[in-house]
């Protein structure tokens, strides 16, 4: 297990079981990110879950009991992913690096980031894992994700489950999304991308600045923000930022910012 910290790509994947995956595997580059867990049991079974569709990059965020022996029961051989987990304290810290990143949730906002079905969202995350890092993000067992972890993603995804009980037990959701993900990844891969998608926390840190600079010139009222943030966050959620794109945004507010001569 690894606390609050990110090792190179060369050590998370050694042994045999992850030598037997191609360099070109896209699934190499898709974490999942457990929120705020409050069963260890589930943590083992979504690491059983992921193993078995072949991923293993597995992140914590502020989980209730880990390490901790019913998670160890219930990953049953699939060890190797527990022991390789990162524990975070935020969900900023685990998103670190990612460039698309997929809020798994059957519960609808009223203002959130663009929302798709399961199948549809994979096969966009693996599209993008053939050359960055993704992520997939799960809630805790009661409550979910909160609509501010949601708006931290790039997009919502939900199971089509019945509507009369969509409820999924937490390793079955991400035994669905696993299996979606490996089935996207079995297609015949297209044209490799051309676009460069900017990191989570380079995106994070244009929202911080984009507030700021509302908030200095008064378009954005810091004690009455209404829903003037979550709309942006969606619209720009929707362009999918790349990097020289986040970097001229910058620039621009910066130029706002600056007193005139």
């Amino acid at each position: 297990m690894h606390e609050g910290r990110h090792v190179s790509r060369a050590s998370r994947f050694e042994g045999a079981s992850f030598y037997r995956m191609s360099e070109t595997d896209p699934l190499r580059n898709v974490r999942v990110v457990l929120c705020e867990t409050s069963h260890p049991g589930n943590i083992g079974a979504a690491a059983r879950a992921m193993k078995t569709m072949g991923l293993y990059d597995l992140h914590l965020v502020a989980p209730r009991a880990f390490p901790d022996r019913q998670a160890q029961w219930r990953a049953a051989r699939a060890m190797d992913v527990l022991e390789r987990a990162t524990v975070h304290t935020t969900l900023d810290d685990a998103l670190c690096g990612t460039a698309f990143v997929v809020a798994c949730s059957a519960r609808t906002r009223e203002m959130a980031v663009p929302a798709t079905g399961a199948r549809e969202a994979a096969a966009r995350a693996i599209e993008v894992a053939r050359t960055q890092q993704t992520a997939l993000v799960f809630g805790n067992e009661t409550f979910g994700l909160t609509t501010e972890q949601v708006n931290k993603c790039g997009l919502l995804a939900a199971i089509p489950a019945n509507p009369e009980y969509p409820a999924l037990n937490l390793a079955a959701a991400v035994q669905v999304f696993a299996y979606e993900l490996r089935l996207a990844s079995l297609g015949t891969p297209g044209p490799a991308p051309e676009r460069e998608l900017a990191a989570h926390e380079e995106v994070e840190g244009f929202y911080r600045h984009l507030e700021t600079v509302m908030a200095d010139i008064g378009f954005l009222d810091p004690e009455h923000p209404k829903k003037l943030m979550p709309r942006l966050r969606r619209l720009f959620a929707r362009a999918g930022l790349e990097r020289e794109e986040v970097n001229i945004l910058r620039g621009l507010l910066k130029g706002l910012s600056r007193p005139r001569r």
